[in-house]
């Protein structure tokens, strides 16, 4: 079950850096995971300081916060210049 959680905090971790604040309330179904395993996976990153989460309109959501998002920046950044051939 651990690697369950950890896989789905990776996949976690790139939609909120893709998609930026997400109803948490949406975020299995974005993701393909149960809900159980995605709010284990939220409460890894956020032991990790990796998330932030709001409530608006009675609703929860979650980002990754700003050095997170930068770092995942970096690694899109990265990627794109290895497939274009670059370093």
């Amino acid at each position: 079950m651990k690697e369950k959680v950890i896989e789905a905090a990776g996949k976690t971790w790139r939609y909120l850096g893709q998609n930026g604040q997400t109803n948490v309330a949406q975020l299995g179904r974005a993701i393909k995971e149960k809900d159980e395993v995605v709010l284990q996976a939220l409460g890894w990153l956020a032991r990790e300081d990796k998330i932030n989460y709001s409530i608006k309109n009675r609703r929860t959501f979650v980002s990754l916060v700003e050095g997170e998002l930068r770092a995942f920046n970096g690694v899109m950044y990265n990627m794109n210049q290895q497939a274009r051939g670059g370093s």
